[in-house]
């Protein structure tokens, strides 16, 4: 056991990296080293630290790590960035601190959490509603889940290790998501009887023996691409989820090489361009610069549009056979109408094809916006019918039509 007793935290997360690099990093690297077979197996953070996070409370400290889970090659030098918190000023739940949010659970006492787990999927019960709400697939999950879980604490006196937990919450900006990818909890003892002065000692007793066993250790991605990429496909919702969640913010999730399956698979693309630039070969006009071009089977692509999930306005004014589309509805219509505009002019097409290899004629638009529940379906078909070339999708049929391919 080693005690620390200083006037501020950081010396005691000195000596404690000290000692983790000492008596487990140091170890781990050399053993993989000499059995260089593991390097792209084994979870790539645990040698590769550039970013880790310590958290101190008056029962554990604990080290997050958050770099990615593979490895291509051993680093070939060191540098490492660290972020500490400091829980133990106060008496709380340093799980939750760590979490950042309270469970709400209507049983009334604690869940010790396991020396070991993998795969935790705790959502509060409000982030349990909000996910059903969002229409988050569950089965695509390979998780030990949890529901109206009690508070999860840490042991006192134990070390525990969490590997790929996902904890959901919700409150009126919307989903809110914490992934854990590995966080290891050495116990300490706190004495905080002195009034000038904490003491504080950590013990990583035990912690040389799993090092063989980590280096050895498979982190837990999917293989098989069904169950690699419905994980994904809840990230996409998770994002946005959130009330706070901008436009740009959802089209560069989409945009990520990562992502762009959700679009090719809904639109039947081949690939995929986003935010490409279009100049006016004619007129004097600003350029256009539509989120996605989606390029079918025969060459030709269409145009797809994001807007935001949430929006608190009317999405159809008027009663009595005289519904039609919200003004600010048909404002971002008028804007997909403009994408149109461009591609009718042949000089604006062959400059296009000529500039990024592929042709736009005659484009089928694409709004995505909304929930399902924003569209009374019969009076939006009808309305839509007076469109042509225009579709409005909700983020609902966006992530149902992606997911029903799977199925197929």
């Amino acid at each position: 056991m080693t005690e620390i007793t200083h006037s501020t935290i950081q010396p005691l997360i000195s000596a404690f990296l000290q000692e983790l690099a000492n008596r487990y990093w140091t170890p781990l690297y050399h053993y993989v080293k000499d059995n260089p077979q593991l390097i792209k197996t084994m979870p790539g953070f645990l040698i590769h630290h550039q970013k880790i996070i310590v958290y101190v409370g008056r029962t554990h400290i604990a080290i997050e790590y958050n770099n990615s889970e593979l490895l291509e090659e051993l680093p070939s030098g060191y540098k490492m960035e660290v972020q500490y918190f400091d829980y133990s000023v106060k008496e709380c739940n340093l799980f939750e601190m760590i979490i950042g949010f309270d469970y709400d659970s209507t049983v009334d006492f604690t869940f010790a959490l396991p020396a070991f787990s993998e795969d935790l999927l705790f959502p509060t019960n409000r982030g349990y509603d909000k996910l059903r709400e969002l229409g988050w697939n569950f089965s695509a999950q390979n998780s030990i889940m949890g529901f109206n879980t009690p508070t999860p604490v840490v042991a006192e006196g134990s070390f525990t290790r969490i590997v790929n937990g996902m904890f959901f919450d919700a409150d009126d900006s919307g989903l809110r998501t914490r992934r854990i990818k590995w966080i290891d909890f050495f116990p300490i003892t706190f004495d905080g009887t002195s009034e000038d002065k904490d003491i504080i000692g950590f013990s990583l007793d035990g912690i040389e023996e799993v090092v063989e066993s980590d280096a050895h250790y498979c982190y837990p991605l999917p293989y098989d691409y069904k169950y690699k990429q419905l994980p994904k496909i809840n990230n996409f919702i998770e994002k946005w989820g959130n009330i706070e969640t901008s436009e740009p913010e959802i089209t560069s999730f989409l945009s990520d090489p990562e992502y762009e399956f959700i679009l090719s698979m809904k639109f039947g693309a081949i690939s995929i361009h986003s935010e490409l630039t279009c100049e006016w070969q004619s007129e004097n006009r600003p350029d256009i610069r539509p989120d996605f071009f989606v390029v079918q089977p025969n060459g030709f692509a269409d145009i797809v549009e994001f807007k935001l999930p949430i929006i608190d306005k009317t999405f159809v004014v008027g009663k009595d056979n005289r519904e039609t589309f919200s003004s600010w509805l048909n404002s971002y219509i008028s804007q997909t109408r403009v994408y149109s505009t461009y591609f009718d002019d042949p000089n604006n097409r062959k400059w296009f094809e000529d500039k990024y290899g592929f042709k736009v004629f005659k484009p089928r638009r694409w709004i995505v916006v909304g929930r399902r529940y924003d569209f009374d379906s019969d009076v939006w078909r009808e309305i839509m019918s007076d469109y042509q070339s225009l579709e409005i999708l909700t983020f609902d049929d966006l992530i149902d039509g992606t997911v029903a391919q799977f199925y197929k």
